[in-house]
């Protein structure tokens, strides 16, 4: 009981630390919109051709012309169960975009005849001027339920072509999180057709769903590789506190619902315990209160002096960007920026430009690029 003590008091002064100190003043940063008018906007990619696609929840993908005018809704999206937190979400390029045009998002997709409920599914398509051929949709969580909650929804690949998505709890299915026969609380790892890697950490294992990475997730909305590892680092959602920065490993169980630093809301009971303990994964950092992250992006470029190599996180509650210094694994500092715009910040990028790029979520919401 100390030692678990003893770590979470080491936790939240690290939760707390604002101690990085920037090479450069963070009110030198200039906030240039980029384009607004965007219900809801979820993710960002960056076309070849210097323009943007942007998701908006409700069920829209548009393209951002360079001088940031909104393109109509393309066509050709399958149909989305849109409400509550869950509709459109994550839109990422194939690596292989300059020979095939085609894309990836991740969304909530309805109930199918025979079916009840909702699940997070991937579907892939092939982009034109016009809207989405070709759109099949490759993965589908196991099983529907019915919720508007905590439906995950990152898209990552990886360096081997790998297909990461992560995959949220469904809220009131927290425990499904701990077993292997559901896509509940979970990240999977699937080929760019949707098959199952070989190499998969749960292949072959007796009731696990195979596609599974990695278990005891609650809500993971921000994750990307490591540039120098190639490792999946996540964030996650916390309930009344606990949100989490993670590297998620093959076959590892990040703890969820057994292990939290989060309460239950309102009353503020324990959950679970607050670990460490043996066969579940420690938090690399751990928020309290909560700042709801969203998005999540290294940063490699030289813009910004004295932040290359740091990780930047969105927050939607506390509507601000996060900085986190790093050393290795190690979270060593954080420093909270744009605190004055007050808005929910979804998704964070790196654009090949080297400037770090925001989507602020809310009826009239914004693509923004952070200049000095």
């Amino acid at each position: 009981m100390i030692a678990r003590m003893s770590t979470l008091r080491s936790l939240l002064v690290a939760a707390c630390m604002l101690q990085a100190v920037p090479s450069f003043a963070a009110d030198a940063i200039k906030v240039v919109t980029v384009a607004q008018g965007l219900v809801n906007p979820w993710s960002l990619a960056f076309l070849p051709d210097g323009r943007l696609l942007v998701t908006e929840k409700p069920g829209r993908i548009r393209i951002v012309e360079k001088d940031g005018k909104l393109g109509a809704p393309l066509a050709g999206l399958p149909a989305i169960s849109v409400g509550g937190q869950c509709g459109l979400h994550d839109v990422v390029l194939d690596p292989r975009f300059a020979d095939n045009n085609t894309i990836y998002f991740s969304f909530a997709e309805p109930a199918g005849t025979g079916e009840s409920g909702n699940s997070t599914a991937v579907a892939r398509a092939r982009l034109s001027d016009g809207g989405l051929t070709d759109v099949r949709t490759i993965f589908r969580q196991r099983p529907k339920y019915s919720s508007s909650a905590h439906c995950g929804g990152r898209l990552v690949f990886a360096r081997d072509g790998k297909l990461f998505l992560t995959l949220g709890d469904r809220f009131a299915r927290k425990d499904d999180a701990q077993t292997l026969d559901n896509h509940h609380g979970k990240i999977v790892r699937i080929e760019p057709d949707g098959q199952v890697p070989k190499d998969n950490p749960f292949v072959g294992r007796a009731g696990a769903l195979p596609e599974t990475w990695s278990l005891g997730h609650r809500n993971v909305q921000g994750a990307a590789l490591h540039p120098a590892t190639g490792e999946l680092w996540t964030h996650e959602h916390g309930p009344q506190g606990g949100d989490e920065v993670n590297v998620a490993e093959a076959g590892k169980n990040y703890g969820w619902p057994l292990l939290t630093y989060g309460r239950n809301y309102g009353i503020g009971t324990r959950i679970g315990e607050e670990g460490p303990k043996p066969g579940y994964e420690q938090p690399l950092k751990v928020w309290v209160p909560s700042i709801a992250p969203s998005g999540m992006a290294f940063l490699t470029s030289d813009r910004y002096p004295g932040w290359k190599g740091s990780l930047f996180v969105g927050a939607l509650r506390a509507q601000m960007l996060a900085r986190l210094t790093l050393d290795g694994r190690k979270v060593t500092g954080e420093e909270r920026l744009l605190a004055d715009l007050n808005e929910r910040i979804r998704d964070v990028r790196q654009g090949p430009d080297g400037w770090l790029y925001l989507v602020t979520d809310s009826g009239n919401g914004r693509i923004l690029r952070l200049e000095r």
